[in-house]
């Protein structure tokens, strides 16, 4: 059996780790600050060819599944054990939501011929191109981070099932809850940097 000292290092670790994760992202928003000041007005026209409804509504679906997620961890702790399966499902399963609108939303950009180097982007403003290349890869970071927080999930609900996660060690649970939140956070940020921007 783990001691409380054990508990506390795995904590740590976990902190560390989604610290690292965040200046990870921190880079990637101060390269889009930089660009931003260069090419204003063409990441302005590049986020209005993004759309805000399911740019929203995926926001509201991650602020949905991090509450789900944080109240699974109260359901362990108060030995519901049916109540905490059921969150954490719900909570995956806001992870798929998120996903299938994601690749929609790239499917529809890639059919109209906006991504990357595209025809259309290299003949046009250059700051449009440099957009769409920054959206694509925060976004495809992000996507890939909220498919590991579904695994973690996944990981935790089958160790919930299995009684290996309970009242008295949740750990695991707590740390797959954790980085969830910080997939939600990343969003929060990148949701007006390319939806909204201004």
């Amino acid at each position: 059996m783990k001691s409380s000292s054990d508990f506390i290092g795995i904590r740590m670790g976990m902190w560390l780790f989604l610290y690292s994760e965040i200046i990870l992202f921190g880079g990637l928003f101060v390269l889009y600050a930089a660009y931003f000041h260069a090419y204003p007005e063409d990441f302005v026209v590049g986020g209005k060819q993004l759309d805000r409804v399911i740019g929203a509504v995926n926001t509201l679906i991650l602020l949905l599944s991090s509450f789900t997620v944080a109240a699974s961890i109260t359901a362990v702790r108060l030995k519901s054990k049916k109540t905490a399966l059921g969150l954490i499902a719900f909570s995956f399963f806001c992870g798929i939501i998120f996903l299938i609108n994601k690749y929609f939303e790239w499917s529809a950009k890639i059919h109209h011929d906006i991504y990357p180097n595209s025809e259309t982007l290299v003949n046009g403003p250059p700051g449009q191109n440099i957009f769409f290349g920054l959206y694509y890869v925060i976004t495809g970071l992000h996507g890939l981070h909220v498919i590991i927080g579904m695994t973690l999930l996944a990981i935790s609900f089958a160790l919930v099932a299995a009684n290996k996660v309970h009242a008295n060690r949740f750990a695991m649970l707590e740390n797959s809850g954790l980085y969830w939140h910080l997939v939600d956070l990343i969003w929060i940020f990148v949701f007006p940097l390319f939806y909204l921007v201004l």
